[in-house]
């Protein structure tokens, strides 16, 4: 497994662009759904939120806004292509996406070389992408034994963790050969040791 951040200056059109443009904003969003190409994520503003609310409110590529906090919004858009090339290609988003007028700077886990590659084939058709780094990915030393490694690592890949799943416990189980409550037991006490580990740190 490795991380790779990948730069993309977008040329379709997109209402994150436009909103970075008109506002003069850098920002991240957070996603939180990918589904029949539409992408939900939380996006968060230091200032002149209610322009920017209604601006998102009034763009037809946005179908649903709505404010969580003063400077946080919940918003569904059609996806321009990244995050559905990002999920076509088995990637994993490791950290908010970073937008700017200039650039969108994505964070990605990912398996294997060549489903990174077929990604930057994908970019292409939407912008001008370019390889900040790629490097392997350095799990937290949380002593997971080698049998819980390769479970949670067949689970990520099959979207276990994804909302919707995109396999199911006793599919995965079976792909593993191993029982359903077997595959329930290395993924409880994995979570339960990077968890701890993740807030140790």
């Amino acid at each position: 497994m490795f991380e790779a951040e990948i730069h993309l200056q977008q040329h379709k059109p997109c209402i994150l662009t436009d909103v970075a443009a008109e506002f003069d904003a850098s920002f991240e969003i957070a996603i939180e759904e990918l589904h029949n190409h539409q992408v939900t994520f939380v996006i968060e503003f230091d200032n002149a939120t209610d322009p920017i609310f209604e601006f998102m409110r009034d763009s037809a590529q946005v179908s649903h806004v709505e404010r969580l906090t003063e400077d946080t919004f919940l918003v569904t858009k059609e996806s321009c292509g990244a995050y559905d090339a990002i999920d076509r290609n088995h990637g994993i988003i490791r950290r908010k996406s970073q937008i700017s007028r200039e650039r969108r700077v994505y964070t990605v886990l990912l398996f294997r070389r060549e489903d990174l590659r077929e990604m930057i084939l994908e970019f292409k058709r939407i912008g001008h992408p370019t390889l900040g780094s790629i490097k392997a990915f350095e799990a937290p030393s949380s002593e997971l034994t080698p049998r819980q490694r390769e479970v949670i690592g067949v689970a990520l890949e099959q979207g276990y963790f994804e909302w919707p799943r995109r396999h199911t416990a006793e599919e995965i189980a079976f792909s593993l050969d191993i029982d359903h409550s077997t595959f329930l037991e290395h993924v409880r006490k994995a979570q339960q040791k990077l968890l701890s580990k993740a807030l140790s740190d």
